[in-house]
């Protein structure tokens, strides 16, 4: 989601106070399938216990579309909002839903996402219907979609299914998600700037960043580097800040992996 406009002319007396520029922020998008709060409070503090520190203060965006939908009613908003947040995540807007959820979602001072804002990914007619709700954690704007290079080249290539390929550098503020499968960057990763995949992670350069693997809970994932300057690594939830990774393994190629539940980095 972005919003544009043309910088700011400079003030009368030659400066300039602020400028307005275009932004794109990938937000995780929990998107209700049903309205019982205490059903999704179950399912979602597994998903949690799985990966806290993928849900550790992470703005979220509530998606109503499908309740409206179905007709199933409308999800008790302010009980759904105190949810999320008793599980870390910070609730910042909501996108569907009725004119009622829409009012209440404003007196909680939550964004109202309108179509204008976002794309909506409506699911396939002969897709199954999910008995939980979905998380939708995407990957940056500026990675997801095949931009070209002048060369021709995508930055993004997917070889085969649930492996991502990212082929320039992961800048501060953007998330990259490889959902069922491995990920895969080229270039360097900036501070700041968050990878996730289901399986492993390689990263062929500086790793400044965050690199959370098995994030659907694979206790054998690991994350390979040729330089660890990272701010936090994490393997199924289990991680370290950078603050305790050992000096003698930051700057060089390393291995992050589990043994018998205890993350143990290597140098490789």
């Amino acid at each position: 989601m972005a919003v544009k406009s043309s910088p700011q002319k400079n003030d009368a007396d030659g400066s300039r106070s602020f400028e307005l520029k275009a932004a794109s922020f990938t937000l995780p998008i929990i998107r209700l399938v049903d309205n019982n709060v205490e059903a999704v409070a179950a399912r979602l503090g597994k998903k949690v216990e799985k990966a806290p520190d993928f849900f550790r203060n992470t703005p979220v965006v509530i998606d109503l579309s499908e309740l409206e939908e179905s007709g199933s009613g409308g999800a008790d908003l302010p009980l759904l909002v105190g949810l999320l947040r008793g599980y870390g995540m910070i609730p910042f807007g909501v996108r569907g839903g009725s004119k009622a959820q829409n009012a209440a979602a404003e007196a909680l001072e939550l964004a109202v996402l309108r179509e204008s804002y976002v794309k909506r990914d409506r699911p396939k007619e002969d897709e199954p219907a999910e008995a939980e709700p979905r998380i939708e954690a995407g990957v940056s704007a500026e990675s997801t979609s095949a931009r070209r290079s002048a060369g021709g080249e995508d930055q993004a290539r997917r070889s085969k299914p649930g492996f991502l390929l990212i082929t320039k550098p992961v800048r501060s503020g953007q998330r990259v998600y490889a959902a069922g499968g491995d990920l895969s960057i080229t270039a360097a990763v900036s501070s700041g700037a968050e990878l996730m995949a289901d399986g492993n992670i390689h990263v062929y350069g500086p790793l400044r960043g965050r690199a959370l693997a098995g994030m659907s809970g694979n206790l054998e994932a690991r994350i390979f580097c040729q330089d660890l300057q990272a701010e936090l690594v994490s393997i199924a939830g289990h991680y370290r800040v950078s603050e305790n990774i050992p000096t003698e393994m930051r700057g060089v190629p390393v291995q992050i992996f589990l043994d018998q539940k205890v993350l143990r980095i290597e140098k490789l």
